[in-house]
């Protein structure tokens, strides 16, 4: 097809401002879907929390001046923890849709997410959503003119929900989004989007061709690790029997990868033909830097195989979960995954319950910190059992973030006295218009990992919105606090605290344990140690039978003997006795602050 008639474009905004229902009104309208069937958010989680987590590719046909035109459209999230979903998504198109909710105005997710589409030099559509509401949004329009330099005309007002507004946005991303450039005479270069592995079929390739051709039956190869790979089922993304016997530059499709090893595919990687020396990859592939490290064990180890195979399974699908092999006392084999975020780490740890059946248990998260030891070597550390010895430290640096915040200025005062408890430095103060203002602080990671989004939600009485992004490490007086339980250490509950913070913390931990760990026939003392000393303990007392209630009367004695008799045998059955720890308690200490 001539690449005068393609459209490659993303929708991009903040979480809750109708992203996915704008896509599904652009399908609608288009008749690439006649009912209300569920095409891009389709994922049970996605639509229980009713959020995107996944990008969704999907192409329509729309004839416009008597032209066919094929618009493949990508869906984005809009959550932080999801923003390279976003970001490769921006590398496959020429332009972006940025969709704002009126009745919330410009938000820290939007100028994030527009910042990857600036970076890229995509075209920018801006569109405000949410008209129906009785709202009056010239305030909002303002904005968005200073926010890209643009002029009134140019921003379209729409409802996604009532499908108003939606004709007029269809003529606009074909008149203003620029078609692809490329050319099909040109060794293959193609950029692969995403891959999902089928357990039927094998490994299932989502592309975009920069330029060149791919055929059915073709052979390719994968630059970044020179795997040679065969197209099979070679596919459009439009919704209908759409197999093809070739897709030509400026296009999107896929096809199917007939393997079992699910290492040979990354997101990112580039595709040319397979004796190709010359030609380069598209875009480098990012390392992701995970902010969260949490490890994953099979409840019952003979499921460590199903476990390590489902990881390897999601890693295909989300090149922003990372893992390692590890191993603990008291769980045994498992994994150590870093996530974006505790919301990242939520949705891979329903998808393994839920998608692959597995049962897991699940340690307390920690960030990752720089350790300068003694002899001037470095340890990036992000597992309290690999923490070296105290005497080898020379001192440790956390990770801090910059964190920027949207509200009005009626809440500035409350949140900067939060964000000054959370141990954040206030950088600057900008007032975006008169009543809404935007903060930035520098906050430790290990901070605003738990509570941090919900505090200040109650805060701002939910009018706020929150980014943040890495900035480097900072010298910072971090410990390591190691919980045991019946005198056993339990490692999966160690974590790192700052000085200040560590007693709270364990305080609150200890607490936590002693009302989800199950009373037994002996005491179980709960403990927080600190370098081999104790700064907390919680203890559960045991259950205690009534020994003594046979003895009706006579001598003191008897009673006593009785009683001593019961303490000696708790004494021992405390040190031979088995304290279970039940699944739940693991999932319930992730928010514990």
């Amino acid at each position: 097809m001539n690449l005068k008639y393609i459209r490659n474009f993303c929708i991009i905004a903040h979480i809750d401002h109708g992203k996915s229902t704008l896509a599904y009104q652009l399908l609608k309208y288009t008749n690439t879907i006649k009912y209300n069937k569920k095409l891009l958010d389709n994922m049970e989680l996605e639509i229980e929390k009713g959020i995107t987590i996944k990008n969704h590719i999907i192409q329509i046909n729309y004839k416009y001046k008597n032209i066919i035109y094929k618009l493949n459209l990508i869906d984005t999230p809009g959550h932080a923890d999801f923003t390279y979903e976003v970001y490769k998504s921006i590398l496959a198109c020429e332009g972006a849709i940025l969709l704002i909710d009126i009745s919330k105005n410009i938000q820290a997710q939007t100028i994030s997410n527009l910042k990857l589409a600036f970076k890229k030099r995509i075209k920018i559509i801006p569109v405000l959503n949410k008209i129906d509401l009785d709202i009056n949004y010239y305030n909002v329009k303002k904005d968005v003119k200073v926010l890209l330099n643009c002029k009134s005309k140019d921003i379209l007002c729409i409802s996604a929900k009532e499908g108003i507004g939606i004709n007029k946005l269809i003529k606009t991303i074909i008149k203003k989004i620029p078609n692809p450039v490329g050319d099909i005479n040109k060794p293959l270069q193609a950029f692969i989007i995403d891959s999902n592995y089928d357990n039927y079929r094998g490994i299932i390739i989502y592309f975009r061709i920069f330029n060149g051709t791919i055929k059915n039956k073709d052979k390719l190869k994968l630059l970044y690790n020179n795997k040679i790979i065969t197209v099979n089922n070679l596919r459009t993304l439009e919704n209908f029997d759409n197999r093809k016997n070739k897709i030509t530059a400026g296009n999107v499709g896929s096809f199917l990868y007939k393997t079992k090893n699910l290492d040979d595919i990354i997101i990112g990687d580039t595709l040319v033909n397979w004796d190709d020396k010359k030609t380069k990859t598209i875009f480098k592939i990012n390392d992701i830097k995970s902010n969260i490290f949490i490890s994953i064990f099979p409840l019952n180890s003979t499921e460590y195989i199903k476990l390590k195979k489902s990881i390897k399974k999601l890693k295909l699908n989300d090149y922003s979960f990372t893992y390692i092999k590890d191993f603990s006392n008291t769980f045994g084999f498992g994994f150590r995954c870093g996530f974006l975020g505790i919301l990242h780490f939520e949705i891979i740890k329903e998808r393994i319950l839920r998608e692959y059946n597995i049962n897991i248990i699940t340690t307390i998260p920690n960030v990752e910190y720089k350790i300068i030891l003694k002899n001037n070597n470095i340890k990036f550390i992000n597992n309290p059992l690999k923490y070296p010895n105290i005497n080898e430290i020379l001192y440790i640096m956390e990770p801090y973030m910059k964190v920027i915040i949207i509200t009005y200025n009626k809440y500035i005062g409350d949140i900067i006295t939060f964000c000054i408890k959370k141990r954040g430095i206030l950088i600057d103060q900008k007032y975006i218009i008169s009543s809404k203002v935007k903060l930035i602080f520098n906050l430790p990671l290990n901070e605003i990992l738990y509570d941090f989004y919900n505090k200040i939600k109650v805060l701002t009485k939910g009018f706020n919105s929150i980014n943040y992004n890495f900035i480097g490490y900072i010298k910072s007086n971090i410990i390591k606090v190691d919980i045991y339980i019946n005198n056993i250490i339990i490692d999966g509950f160690s974590f790192f605290s700052h000085i200040d913070n560590a007693y709270i913390k364990s305080k609150n931990l200890c607490k936590k344990l002693k009302e989800l760990i199950p009373r037994k026939q002996f005491e179980i003392p709960i403990q927080a140690y600190i370098n081999n000393r104790i700064i907390v303990r919680e203890t559960i007392p045991s259950y205690r039978k009534d020994v003594t209630s046979k003895c009706y009367g006579g001598d003191i004695t008897r009673k006593m003997k009785l009683l001593n008799k019961q303490k000696l045998g708790k004494r021992k059955m405390r040190k031979i006795g088995k304290v279970d720890l039940p699944q739940s308690i693991f999932f319930s200490l992730i928010n514990i602050e």
